[in-house]
């Protein structure tokens, strides 16, 4: 795949790249920078809007708001007008994490894991499911940087993954009882394979991996077979999702916490990038209800 910049704006941390199908609009977090970034695939950035802590990860609501977690709470954002509204805290978690990687599930709830943002880096990461009222759930936990949350296309698999496993785990899901149960080993990854980070799913039923850690995307099949590696030209992919009309166009997302050295031979680190995917994305629900 032939990637180009859409979004040059050097992000320290971006993350979580959202398809907007009825704005035709792709937005994104910066974490580090504390905002949330609007691009259009043909003309480029469009907005920004400014937050008071971390932005982490992000979804789309049926009511055209957006879902966005927080350094420690999940809130209501209304891109038009601007307009916010706390709907979660979930808790408790230990003082030194903070949210990170998040998804809208088929149950119309926001699935949301969390991290420690310590050195330490313990395994004392939560995966919490939020649902329109602000309730939240403990899904799983254990691990040290949830990431990789994705749903299979017809809603009975829900993916998983530790960054710093690093692993990826697999559950059933029962959509009408929100349960998760079957929970088992998917794949072991390494840091040269790609320690995985924000992922996707497409149609075929296969999980796209930001191998953050070998700037390489990874596609598995269901079965956990490793049938495609595409390399992106950055040194740390970190999440990416599928857009457009066709959902084959391919956007991704990166961080540049890298010394100056490596960065000259990346100058796309940090922006939003793009490329022709070979097989069109599954589309990824809306948070329903509020």
């Amino acid at each position: 795949m032939d990637f180009v910049s859409i979004a040059a704006l050097q992000c320290e941390l971006a993350e979580s790249p959202v398809w907007d199908d009825r704005r035709g609009i792709v937005f994104f977090a910066d974490i580090a920078g504390r905002a949330i970034h609007m691009v259009h695939p043909e003309h480029g950035p469009v907005g920004r809007y400014d937050f008071e802590t971390e932005v982490c990860s992000l979804g789309l609501c049926e009511s055209g708001r957006l879902v966005v977690a927080l350094r420690k709470d999940v809130i209501l954002f209304d891109p038009d007008t601007r307009a916010r509204s706390h709907l979660a805290t979930p808790s408790p978690e230990p003082a030194g994490n903070r949210l990170n990687d998040g998804k809208v599930g088929p149950d119309g709830a926001f699935w949301v894991g969390s991290m420690d943002d310590t050195p330490a880096l313990k395994p004392c990461g939560t995966l919490w499911r939020i649902d329109a009222t602000g309730r939240c759930e403990v899904k799983a936990q254990g691990t040290r940087v949830s990431n990789g949350l994705a749903f299979s296309p017809d809603g009975t698999r829900l993916y998983w993954s530790d960054s710093r496993g690093p692993w990826i785990d697999v559950f059933d899901f029962d959509v009408a009882t929100v349960s998760l149960s079957h929970r088992r080993r998917f794949v072991d990854l390494t840091e040269a394979a790609g320690r995985p980070d924000g992922a996707a799913m497409d149609v075929e039923g296969h999980y796209w991996s930001a191998g953050v850690s070998a700037g390489v995307l990874n596609r598995f099949a269901p079965d956990g077979k490793l049938v495609a590696t595409f390399h992106v030209p950055v040194p740390a992919p970190t999440m990416l999702c599928f857009a457009g009309q066709d959902m084959r166009s391919l956007f991704v997302t990166s961080h540049r916490k890298h010394d100056a050295e490596t960065l000259v031979g990346y100058p796309l680190s940090g922006d939003l990038i793009v490329a022709r995917a070979p097989v069109a994305g599954a589309p990824v629900p809306r948070f329903s209800g509020a």
